[in-house]
C-alpha cells in the first residue's frame, strides 16, 4: 500500500457496540442513595446500645476476623475519630461506639510525648 493512502476502519462484524452495555456498568445519577456499605453496615452494629461481638460483625460483613480487627482500628478510630469501646459480657468481647463526641484522632508522636512534627524544639 502506498504511503499517502490511508486505511480505512472497518467494524468488526462480531464485536457488540457500546450502547449495549449491561445496566450495571453504565454510570449512576448522581443524587440518588447509593446502596448500603459495610462500612454503613459496621457502623450500625457498633451503634446498637448492647454492642456487637466480632463473630456477629464477621457473620454480617463476610470478613475474617483480622479484617474486623483491622477496620475497628483503622477506619472507626483512626479515619472516623469515634470512640469504640470494648468489654467482656458472659466470656465474649463486646464492641461499641459510644454516643457523642468523637475522640481526637491522636498522632503516633503525642503518644510517645515527643513534640509535633514542626513545633521548635529548644
Amino acid at each position: 500500500m502506498p504511503p499517502n493512502k490511508t486505511r480505512k476502519k472497518t467494524k468488526h462484524p462480531l464485536r457488540k457496540s457500546r450502547s449495549n452495555t449491561p445496566a450495571k456498568f453504565k454510570k449512576v445519577a448522581e443524587g440518588l442513595p447509593r446502596s448500603r456499605t459495610k462500612q454503613d453496615t459496621m457502623i450500625g452494629l457498633l451503634r446498637q446500645p448492647r454492642g456487637v461481638t466480632i463473630s456477629a460483625m464477621m457473620k454480617a460483613t463476610g470478613w475474617q476476623q483480622h479484617s474486623v480487627r483491622g477496620f475497628l482500628a483503622g477506619v472507626v478510630c483512626k479515619k472516623l475519630g469515634l470512640t469504640l469501646t470494648s468489654e467482656k459480657i458472659e466470656g465474649e468481647r463486646v464492641y461499641r461506639i459510644i454516643a457523642g463526641k468523637p475522640s481526637k484522632a491522636k498522632s503516633k508522636d503525642a503518644d510517645l510525648g515527643l513534640p509535633s512534627r514542626g513545633a521548635a524544639v529548644d
